[in-house]
């Protein structure tokens, strides 16, 4: 394995998805991608400016790749705009990713019910392994 590609959601602080993903790749000797995505779709219908949000997953993938790179690990960091689930399967495509590592879900059983999941969806659809890495609260 040489790449991973870490998927950090915009506005989330993930400290143990960073930790998670650092201790992999140290173990297997990889090279890491954070990728986080603003989630728009449809900017006519958003009531949060594009911007705002891209500025969101910018500091969330930086936050990510910040913990990850103080191990001594590889890493970079982007963030994109559009969908999660189709832009993260494009992404780990062009980069050739060997693992797609995100985090669980923190959204209550009635939100994941209604509107799904990021993490169920991109099992679903991705062509590469996928790691789902769950918060330390919910192990």
């Amino acid at each position: 394995m040489k790449r991973i590609v870490v998927a950090a959601k915009a506005g989330a602080e993930q400290p143990w998805l960073a930790d998670a993903a650092a201790n992999l790749a140290e173990e297997i000797g990889a090279e890491v991608v954070v990728v986080s995505f603003d989630g728009l779709e449809l900017e006519a219908l958003s009531t949060i400016p594009r911007d705002e949000l891209a500025k969101g997953a910018a500091a969330s993938a930086s936050q990510v790749a910040e913990r990850i790179e103080s191990t001594g690990i590889a890493v970079r960091a982007e963030h994109r705009s559009g969908p999660v689930v189709r832009g993260l399967c494009v992404f780990a495509e062009e980069q050739e990713a060997d693992l797609i590592v995100v985090g669980a879900t923190t959204r209550g059983p009635l939100a994941r019910r209604m509107l799904g999941t990021v993490t169920a969806r991109l099992i679903e659809r991705s062509r590469r392994p996928v790691l789902v890495i769950t918060p330390p609260q919910t192990a």
